[in-house]
């Protein structure tokens, strides 16, 4: 069963501060809404004619700038993702989002050269788009992307960090790839993915809020037992919620 016949995603999100610091950059988008400090549901019908934007962001910069790079990102991206032209090949949503990242580069960037408190403010970005009848993921930093199947967890994006760089399965907090943040060579990985996409499906997005404080293990396990976005965020916090923390749940119709 391909994207293309799909009639419904069951969405829940959440994005909680979390323990220990004293503000969310973390922001997520589904659809037209924006999340933080707030958790929230909503089915999403799809129709080939319909496109929808499903994508967390993790902000970085100190005292706020890190929630003015996330929210910034996340506004621009839902507006330019709605006014894309229709027909687009992969290739051509390849290009666009290419273009799209390096305005959005410039605009945080400038923000900082305005201003110095938002001077090397920045957010990585990890999403699942639905245009034209097809599923495209997208990546730029180290927050994730999941598929769960058949009871099995599954990370379907590459950490841009340094112990990915450099071999280790680790995560770290050094990224080497984000948006802003001074970085010369900002880049998104994109793919569509229509065709893996399957009836009864799940996909997780989150900031590594959750992934550094819940062992992949522990998700699969609260994912096979019906866990929503806020049931992961709060097994996040329950483990010291020493970072912000946000997820989003993505079950596909069966």
């Amino acid at each position: 069963m391909s994207g293309k016949r799909m009639k419904k995603l069951y969405v829940t999100a959440a994005s909680w501060r979390g323990c220990v610091r004293n503000n969310n950059e973390d922001m997520i988008l589904v659809g037209s809404s924006f999340i933080r400090n707030d958790d929230f549901k909503t089915t999403m019908e799809l129709s080939e004619s319909r496109r929808a934007m499903i994508a967390v962001a993790d902000g970085m910069g100190g005292h706020n700038s890190g929630e003015v790079a996330s929210s910034e990102a996340l506004h621009n991206l839902q507006f330019f993702f709605s006014d894309i032209p229709s027909g687009l090949s992969a290739d051509g949503i390849n290009q666009m989002m290419a273009d799209w990242l390096e305005s959005i580069n410039n605009i945080i960037d400038s923000k900082g050269r305005v201003d110095s408190q938002y001077k090397g403010m920045g957010t990585t970005l990890v999403g699942l788009a639905y245009y034209g009848g097809d599923f495209y993921m997208l990546n730029c930093g180290d927050s994730r992307l999941y598929r769960m199947r058949q009871g099995q967890l599954c990370q379907l994006t590459t950490d841009h960090s340094l112990n990915k760089l450099l071999g280790s399965d680790q995560h770290s907090n050094v990224i080497t790839n984000c948006i802003g943040g001074g970085t010369k060579n900002s880049f998104l990985d994109l793919s569509k993915i229509t065709d893996d996409v399957k009836p009864t499906d799940i996909y997780l997005l989150c900031s590594d809020g959750l992934t550094d404080m819940v062992t992949d293990d522990k998700i699969e396990s609260l994912l096979r037992n019906g866990a929503d976005a806020n049931t992961l965020c709060q097994a996040a916090i329950d483990a010291g919620g020493l970072d912000n923390v946000s997820a989003c749940v993505i079950d596909v119709e069966p």
